[in-house]
């Protein structure tokens, strides 16, 4: 996905919606920070997407613009109706979300979930290509390794990010700002 196919889902979706705004999850919310992002991070051609007023609107946007809809077989990407609650994300993410508005949004917004967040957010999930992605954030310089940490710290209590799998993910951070040759 790119930046501006990133700028037509959140359009479509705010459409679909009739809302003004939603959020940006997932990993092509790295387009809303990094418009130019490496094309490892851009590998996904799923947007998922949160109304913020229509909350109860996901559901029409998943069967309108979703996998094997005609939009997604229009464009070759497609948007992923989420609730607020899909992801888990470290506390005050809402206030460090990058805008997204401009003329390819209808002047609409989409919020995107920092870089920081969002990889704290995938490493919660802790599949293996969301923490491929999370390497690829650190390796970039795209995220801080010691910000990172402090997000990981941030993430609320819920049963996907216990205490020891926080610290699971602290050290993992750990060992590849090592690997890296930086400092955490």
């Amino acid at each position: 996905m790119t930046r501006s196919e990133l700028e037509h889902a959140i359009r479509a979706a705010c459409d679909v919606a009739q809302d003004t705004e939603v959020y940006v999850f997932g990993s092509q919310a790295i387009l809303g920070q990094y418009p130019y992002a490496p094309a490892a991070l851009r590998q996904s051609a799923e947007a998922d997407i949160a109304p913020v007023h229509a909350v109860d609107m996901a559901d029409v946007i998943d069967a309108n613009l979703g996998e094997l809809s005609s939009f997604h077989q229009a464009y070759g990407y497609y948007v992923h109706g989420v609730g607020v609650d899909t992801a888990v994300l470290p506390t005050g993410w809402k206030r460090r979300a990058i805008r997204v508005r401009n003329e390819n949004t209808n002047q609409y917004t989409g919020w995107c979930v920092e870089a920081h967040d969002l990889a704290a957010s995938k490493l919660v999930a802790w599949r293996e290509k969301d923490r491929d992605f999370v390497r690829v954030l650190l390796a970039e310089e795209l995220v801080n390794g010691r910000r990172l940490l402090l997000r990981i710290g941030q993430l609320p209590k819920h049963e996907s990010a216990t205490d020891a799998h926080k610290a699971t993910m602290r050290e993992w951070v750990r060992g590849i700002v090592r690997d890296l040759g930086r400092a955490s």
